[in-house]
């Protein structure tokens, strides 16, 4: 499946929550959207509180997709060609020069 594909099912999910609706109690705007993902970005730093290893693989998969959830649906409902933006951003920082600390 390719990222527009997946990008088709997260707005299929969250438009049969009626999460789009007007009036919705989550109104998914794009500041709302970036707070949410931000903090489950947070939920994936507690897999690694106070250790190196991840003792739960499945539970960070599941977090690790919410991250990537709301971050295809900020890139959309902003606009953002998201696929385009990684493909940039990885051309430009090839060109980039990384010294050594």
């Amino acid at each position: 499946m390719d990222i527009k594909e997946l990008e088709k099912h997260m707005h299929a999910f969250v438009a049969g929550k009626g999460w789009y609706d007007e009036g919705s109690s989550k109104p998914q705007t794009p500041k709302n959207i970036a707070v949410s993902l931000v903090l489950e970005a947070g939920e994936v730093l507690e897999h690694f509180q106070w250790r190196e290893e991840v003792k739960d693989q499945q539970a960070l998969a599941g977090e690790l997709a919410d991250v990537m959830l709301y971050l295809l649906q900020l890139a959309s409902v902003t606009g953002i060609d998201l696929e385009a933006a990684v493909l940039g951003k990885l051309a430009e920082n090839e060109q980039r020069e990384w010294p050594d600390p």
